[in-house]
């Protein structure tokens, strides 16, 4: 299958060996300066049900790879750029669900770091849209133009997984992001590990169990 045109550049990967006319979806979102290609290899430890499409941020970094904003201090995206990534990656899901063979009730975020500072700016926004969201070593981006649906999230389940050495982005962070969301009706699964800013064999083994219990579920 070819990658549909749309707002941000991607990769596709279909699920193995199924003949369900529509499949689960994994959407990845990568960090500061990495592309599409840098949590693909995450595939081979996720639920072979999942078509999982690993998604490009729209900013070159100067670096190399890609970046999804400016950073200011930790905790506060560069308002334009972080408004027009939002916008991006909104219309990229919404092309995606409509051309692609997707189960809408199935549809997963995971993100690192930046990444999941964007997961969780779209399921908060439009939780509708989403089963379920694994969040690494990110935070919530409050006082953004972002209106968030705390009373809305009801059908979603978060999994939330940071490191307690976290150099880059503070343990502070996530465990903020826990008690906004105990404060709200998700359905939040909390984990620290003893490790950097990184997405370590525990914590993938944790999060990919997550999420297969969520498919299952389904299936029941």
């Amino acid at each position: 299958m070819r990658p549909i045109h749309t707002t941000l550049e991607h990769r596709i990967l279909l699920p193995e060996g199924s003949s369900a006319a529509r499949h689960p979806a994994i959407l990845l979102m990568h960090g500061r300066g990495a592309d599409e290609e840098d949590l693909i290899g995450l595939a081979e430890q996720l639920d072979p049900r999942f078509l999982i499409l690993s998604v490009r941020a729209p900013y070159p970094f100067p670096n190399g790879g890609y970046t999804w904003y400016d950073l200011g201090a930790v905790g506060a995206p560069q308002p334009t750029m972080f408004r027009l990534s939002y916008d991006r990656l909104s219309q990229f899901i919404e092309d995606a669900l409509s051309q692609y063979p997707i189960d809408r009730a199935q549809v997963y975020l995971l993100g690192f770091s930046m990444g999941t500072v964007m997961a969780y700016a779209e399921a908060f926004t439009r939780p509708s849209l989403f089963r379920g969201v694994v969040a690494n070593s990110g935070y919530i981006p409050e006082g953004t133009h972002l209106t968030f649906q705390w009373n809305q999230l009801e059908h979603l389940e978060v999994f939330i997984a940071h490191g307690t050495l976290d150099p880059v982005i503070p343990i502070d962070f996530a465990r903020r992001a826990k008690r906004i969301l105990e404060g709200s009706n998700a359905r939040v699964s909390y984990h620290e590990y003893p490790m950097g800013h990184e997405i370590s064999q525990e914590s993938l083994g944790d999060s990919s169990a997550f999420i297969q219990r969520l498919l299952d579920a389904r299936e029941v």
